[in-house]
């Protein structure tokens, strides 16, 4: 497996994982920030953007993937930050190879299972007919009938790729995803606690990470600090950028 990844700047390695249906794009603007002081490593994960389409969507392979990244690239140990699903990647690495891990960041999920809520987004993707799309524009007004919110919409369409004979293919494996959602759902697998430095980051206005996950959150990674970022949602580096930033420059800048 090689992962799909830009890198950018120099200095201690750190590694970012998006979440479900995203990309490394998704990190860009954040990752050139920090680009200043550390080497940032933007990932695809195994069946998103332009990683291989391969079967199986489990966290211990894609901690496995994440392993064979840094040994292909000669990184011995790094700061990991993941969300949403790239979070909950974070956290099984985290814990299945502890010495791999400097500081661990993990923005607004929690090591618990979680409800199906994907249901209208895998049945607007399923909607648009590939063959015989001919636009963005009108996968766009396909998407819009099953999901209002315009953000949402263009985060999907991210995933849209024209091809060079014409028409048009989704980067991520949408088979694969939706056959094996139910793995996405599950919490890390159970092992002994990391312990090495955690940040466990979450937005004000979502739910993913409730005031009843702490004490799990504690038992799996006991040297960790969880702060909530105002006025966000489960988007927290889209809704508050700047905050976010801060609060991983202060957390990776501890001694």
């Amino acid at each position: 497996m090689e992962l799909n990844h830009k890198s950018l700047g120099q200095g201690e390695p750190l590694i970012v994982l998006h979440g479900l249906f995203g990309t490394l794009d998704n990190w860009q603007t954040l990752a050139k920030s920090w680009s200043e002081h550390y080497l940032v490593y933007l990932v695809d994960l195994r069946n998103h953007g332009r990683s291989p389409h391969v079967d199986g969507l489990s966290y211990p392979a894609m901690a496995q993937d994440l392993h064979d990244f840094m040994e292909q690239n000669w990184i011995h140990k790094a700061h990991i930050l993941g969300h949403s699903m790239g979070g909950k990647v974070a956290m099984e690495f985290a814990l299945s190879y502890p010495d791999m891990v400097d500081k661990l960041i993990v923005v607004d999920i929690a090591p618990r299972t979680y409800v199906p809520g994907h249901d209208e987004i895998f049945a607007a993707l399923f909607a648009v007919d590939l063959n015989t799309l001919e636009s963005r524009q009108a996968a766009e007004a396909i998407l819009e009938q099953y999901i209002p919110e315009w953000g949402v919409r263009q985060f999907l369409l991210k995933n849209l790729s024209r091809l060079k004979e014409g028409g048009f293919e989704w980067k991520m494996n949408l088979p694969v995803i939706y056959r094996d959602y139910a793995q996405i759902l599950e919490p890390p697998s159970e092992t002994e606690p990391f312990e090495g430095p955690a940040l466990f980051i979450r937005g004000e206005q979502s739910r993913y990470v409730r005031n009843e996950d702490i004490l799990r959150i504690q038992e799996l990674f006991p040297r960790s600090t969880i702060q909530t970022v105002p006025n966000a949602g489960h988007w927290v580096h889209a809704d508050q950028p700047e905050v976010l930033k801060g609060m991983v420059n202060e957390f990776l800048n501890q001694g």
